[in-house]
């Protein structure tokens, strides 16, 4: 048996809470907070034993194997350090933290405690995303070429969103447009060639943003995020020999559609049972019983290298956290 507990009680933390019922050998023990009542309430909602009213004390608890951190971004760093302090195994909501300085910290710290760490990159351990890797490995579309994914948000987010909010994190790329980068580079690896533009918001932090990234090998990936607009959700990843579809949402799609040259469309379903977390939660499993520290779909390095290139976008497109 796998014990959890949960730090934070937001809309991520109660649904990664339901779909924790899915895991076999999974059990959620606790809930932590920054207020006692907070706590209380998504325990008793969500079938937790006990609560906490601070992060020191649901780190502090000797019962508890994983602690799955579920802040907003900028609360990553220090919730997560709590935990790995405290020799808690940690599964860190996407992305790691607000820049590659404090992730970095967050891994030198995971691999000298000798204590699990991964970033809750869900789209690299779902089961179909999985598929598409080794339909692509096998040759099914031959050399792959480029890469189209988009996501945006309706909107419109008033001024006192966390969305808008520039100390928090806000503004599209990290909340949104890590799916797509997330794509391009597991497909693809580092890019060695970056472009980016953004319109801002009043607060500084982007609202629409289109990234272009190229590699050595010829092959481009164009990518959106924005949160002016309810954009497909979709993505293409094209080859010389073919093309896959991934359909609303591409980081978690219902099927892929793999179109070889000179034949007939071919439909590889998925099966969506839960919402989707299920899956980077029996990952973190699988490790710690392992003994692991870091996940080998999740691995630190690509972690590092996400927060790089996510931090040499911002500074094209003029976001600063600070």
């Amino acid at each position: 048996m796998t014990r959890w507990g949960i730090l934070a009680t937001g809309h991520i933390a109660g649904r990664f809470a339901e779909d924790l019922r899915l895991v076999p050998g999974a059990e959620l023990v606790a809930v932590g907070s920054r207020t006692p009542a907070s706590a209380e309430l998504f325990a008793a909602r969500h079938g937790a034993p006990r609560a906490y009213g601070s992060w020191t004390e649901l780190a502090a608890d000797p019962d508890l194997d994983v602690i799955y951190v579920a802040t907003p971004h900028a609360a990553h760093h220090e919730a997560a350090m709590t935990c790995l302090a405290a020799g808690r195994a940690v599964l860190v909501e996407k992305p790691c933290t607000l820049d590659l300085a404090t992730t970095t910290e967050l891994v030198e710290t995971a691999r000298a405690r000798g204590v699990f760490l991964m970033e809750a990159m869900w789209m690299r351990t779902n089961p179909l995303i999985l598929r598409v890797l080794e339909l692509i490995a096998d040759g099914a579309i031959g050399e792959v070429t480029s890469v189209r994914a988009d996501f945006g948000a309706a909107g419109p987010f008033p001024p006192e969103h966390r969305m808008r909010a520039r100390t928090l994190g806000g503004g599209a790329l990290l909340d949104l447009g890590v799916y797509p980068l997330s794509l391009a580079h597991l497909l693809l690896g580092v890019p060695q060639h970056v472009q980016a533009w953004a319109k801002l918001s009043p607060e500084g932090v982007d609202e629409n943003t289109g990234v272009v990234l190229g590699w050595d090998s010829g092959a481009v990936a164009t990518l959106s995020c924005g949160m002016v607009g309810a954009t497909a959700i979709t993505a293409s990843i094209t080859g010389t020999a073919g093309r896959i579809d991934l359909p609303e949402p591409f980081y978690r799609p219902g099927s892929a559609v793999l179109h070889r040259l000179g034949a007939e469309p071919e439909t590889v379903p998925a099966d969506l049972t839960g919402g989707g977390y299920q899956h980077e939660a029996g990952e973190v499993q699988r490790c710690v019983a392992a003994g692991l520290i870091e996940s080998p779909l999740v691995p630190h390095a690509v972690t590092l290298e996400m927060m790089a290139l996510l931090d040499g976008i911002r500074e094209r497109i003029g976001v600063d956290y600070a």
